[in-house]
């Protein structure tokens, strides 16, 4: 019941992002909020934040339970992570952060991606909200709050398709200057904001309903292992 509900949420949200942003070439979404009928303005994303990649994280300065998260790719497989960051498997102190003259990205909200490998292709996008500092196999594009409305920005990126900038070679991958010059569309602020808190509420249900879905598969692992001999 919880896959069907987040396979149905899943293409209620695509549906949305197809209505409620611009097709291609185009300057107006088919759906629209009423008294919003302004052409929507067409930026690169270096006019609206900046794009900061990670660096090497040593195994040796894994580990830690405390601190600052530094994430990696992986993390967003973790629990509660499926839209937003809000765990790490390392978390580093500051006097590591001090020692080791890392500089976290202070800059939030930013939306937190792969940069170089397969996981590339997975085209996975996460909101970041504190304070954070992520390795060598990631990017971050911080933003401006005052131009981007935090939640529409996450449906926005949704809609970006980073692996069509990915550089032909061993690994696929891109740098910061490849994703400041994207070109989007955006409309005013007041629209924005009423755009990210609908599409927020489809991510929320679908977050929702993976969770269910997890317990309801550890539950089955369980009774399968203590059921049978």
């Amino acid at each position: 019941l919880h896959e069907r509900k987040c396979e149905e949420l899943t293409l209620i949200k695509k549906a949305l992002l197809q209505k409620l942003f611009p097709k291609k070439e185009e300057v107006r979404p088919e759906v629209r909020y009423k008294n919003f009928s302004d052409a929507w303005e067409q930026r690169k994303l270096g006019d609206l934040g900046k794009a900061k990649s990670g660096f090497g994280f040593p195994e040796s300065e894994q580990g830690g339970k405390e601190g600052v998260p530094f994430f990696k790719v992986s993390d967003m497989n973790l629990k509660g992570n499926e839209f937003e960051m809000t765990t790490a498997t390392n978390y580093v102190t500051h006097e590591q952060i001090s020692l080791k003259k890392w500089k976290p990205i202070e800059e939030v909200p930013a939306i937190f991606f792969a940069k170089v490998g397969a996981a590339v292709l997975l085209n996975r996008k996460r909101l970041c909200r504190l304070p954070f500092l992520l390795d060598n196999n990631t990017m971050a594009f911080s933003f401006d709050v005052q131009k981007l409305d935090i939640d529409f920005t996450v449906s926005l990126f949704s809609k970006i398709n980073l692996p069509a900038l990915a550089q032909v070679g061993a690994l696929p991958s891109y740098n910061t200057k490849d994703v400041e010059s994207i070109k989007v569309y955006i409309p005013s602020l007041e629209e924005q904001k009423k755009i990210g808190v609908y599409l927020k509420k489809i991510n929320n249900l679908i977050a929702l309903h993976q969770r269910k879905l997890e317990k309801l598969k550890q539950l089955k692992k369980f009774l399968l292992q203590n059921m049978f001999i």
